[in-house]
């Protein structure tokens, strides 16, 4: 299909959903004066216009190209103004089906009921609105109309509030976690964790710098940082080295890679340029002071007792996500060691191979999910559209004697925002019980 074609094929379909979502607006309005009427027309009509270029102007020359404010903000901001129209037209949708059975029902009546004029009568008196010189004109009920539009307006006044607020809403999350075989010496050991910093969708270093503010504030023992530091290219860190050098542990902080961090979604001039990009990634993880685990372990060690600690490159489980960790690797080695603590950015390895071939690792370390940066958290009860892709997708999970905590994610992707699903700082002590 021609990319012509394509351009084509999109225009109509939104088009389509435009045309579809104005006849709540023009219903809304059918009583007002004939300058509002045509306020309304022109305001809804131009921001259809408006859309269409906004959306035209990727597909023209590039999206990695747009500037970043266009790219982060404006271009996600109008999909939620069309995914807010498309669930107000569920609505609409519901009306003409009523309308459908009511039209059905004016032929029914009034052929039973000719010459009479009575159907006519019973009908209006039921509410059913006929048109007196054509009795199958049905009106839309201007009630459903008015539901079709704020039932568009909640999910958009939401993901805006997601935008402003909750993207950069940072939540402490603390636990304390039980490790049977873990040495005295390391009992209340302090964990901090965070994750998929996404740093190419911050457009300024504002609040990153809040965040690793609220990270120092933990006093952590150690830090891990479990992958996708960038959303594509190493360039998008190098604005937040100084900050991300403040992040320290007495016993250090580690960090592995994420799906993101290999530039693997994005068009490279060559193969040379994308490695080099990948290799000038593993340099930034060096100059802030974080070590960068890649397929290999560490000791940890409080006086005379240790522990391991394992990191692995990215392991997708599934979505054809890129399988570059190896745990064979990493894990040869540490047998003898009476605990062992894995970073692994997604967490589906954790169920498809860590809990099947290596059960020995106590406690798994991920992220990834994000949470889908949507969802419902209130005490009790936790639901997100991640939860039907990932069995294990924010919060601490267990099989047997071995268990995995999902970080929430700290930045974002896609949608600049979070409802629900705030970002996280998580806080662990972990202890032998």
């Amino acid at each position: 299909m021609s990319f012509t074609i394509r351009i084509l094929i999109f225009g109509l379909l939104l088009f389509l959903i435009d045309w579809y979502f104005y006849q709540a607006v023009s219903t809304v309005f059918k009583g007002a004066s004939a300058s509002k009427r045509n306020t309304a027309f022109y305001i809804y009509w131009g921001f259809t216009v408006l859309s269409f270029m906004v959306f035209l102007i990727p597909l023209v020359s590039g999206f990695n190209g747009l500037p970043q404010f266009i790219r982060v903000y404006i271009i996600p901001l109008f999909v939620l103004i069309v995914i807010s129209k498309i669930i107000g037209s569920v609505f609409l949708a519901v009306d003409d089906i009523i309308r459908l059975f009511r039209w059905i029902g004016s032929y029914i009546f009034t052929s039973s009921n000719a010459g009479t004029g009575e159907m006519l009568k019973q009908v209006q008196h039921d509410g059913v609105q006929l048109d007196v010189t054509n009795p199958h004109t049905i009106s839309r009920l201007k009630f459903l109309n008015y539901i079709a539009l704020g039932m568009a307006a909640l999910p958009f006044a939401s993901f805006i509030y997601g935008m402003v607020k909750g993207a950069f809403d940072y939540k402490v999350h603390t636990l304390k976690v039980v490790l049977p075989n873990l040495p005295n010496e390391f009992n209340g050991l302090k964990i901090v964790q965070i994750s998929d910093i996404h740093s190419g969708s911050f457009i300024s270093t504002t609040h990153v710098e809040d965040a690793m503010k609220i990270v120092m504030k933990q006093n952590a023992d150690i830090i891990f940082f479990t992958g996708d530091l960038v959303n594509n290219r190493s360039s998008e860190a190098e604005p937040f080295i100084d900050i991300l050098s403040k992040v320290k542990a007495p016993m250090g902080v580690y960090s592995i890679l994420g799906n993101h961090d290999y530039g693997d979604y994005v068009t490279w001039d060559s193969a040379e340029a994308k490695a080099k990009n990948l290799d000038d990634l593993k340099k930034i993880h060096a100059m802030v002071g974080w070590k960068l685990m890649l397929n290999e372990h560490v000791v940890l060690k409080k006086g005379v007792a240790e522990i391991a600690l394992l990191g692995i490159e990215n392991w997708g489980g599934h979505l054809n996500f890129p399988k570059y960790g190896n745990m064979k690797k990493a894990y040869a080695g540490t047998e003898k060691y009476p605990v062992k603590l894995l970073l692994s950015h997604d967490p589906s390895h954790w169920s498809v191979q860590v809990i099947k071939e290596y059960k020995d690792i106590d406690l798994t370390f991920s992220g990834h999910t994000h949470g889908f940066q949507f969802g419902i958290e209130i005490p009790g009860f936790k639901w997100s559209p991640s939860q039907y892709v990932y069995k294990q997708w924010a919060g601490l999970y267990s099989e047997g004697k071995q268990q995995v905590y999902v970080n929430r994610g700290l930045g974002f992707l896609g949608y600049p925002g979070r409802v629900g699903i705030l970002p996280e700082i998580t806080v662990m002590e972990i202890f032998n019980g």
